[in-house]
């Protein structure tokens, strides 16, 4: 083997370092997107609910449907503030 050929083999290399990297770098990303929209959401729904059990006691709740269940999920708490804020206004 030439010495040409084992530049070729580290060049190689190198550039699949940084195609993994990069590829890498592209899957994390979203991966990091939807853990928070998970964890939102899920904050989201147990707020409602822990919301409707209280309001239960002062005939007071938020109704449980996807417009609901959306702005609770992709907002989390800002979003249940907001439905509050609305079912007050409206």
């Amino acid at each position: 083997m030439g010495m040409f050929e084992e530049y070729q083999v580290v060049f190689a290399y190198i550039i699949g370092i940084i195609l993994l990297y990069f590829s890498g770098r592209f899957l994390v990303t979203p991966m990091k997107i939807a853990v928070r929209l998970i964890f939102n959401a899920v904050l989201g729904a147990i707020s409602l609910l822990l919301i409707n059990l209280v309001g239960s006691f002062f005939n007071y709740h938020i109704a449980l449907n996807p417009v609901t269940a959306f702005i609770a999920g992709i907002l989390g708490i800002p979003g249940i503030l907001l439905l509050v804020v609305l079912k007050q206004v409206f």
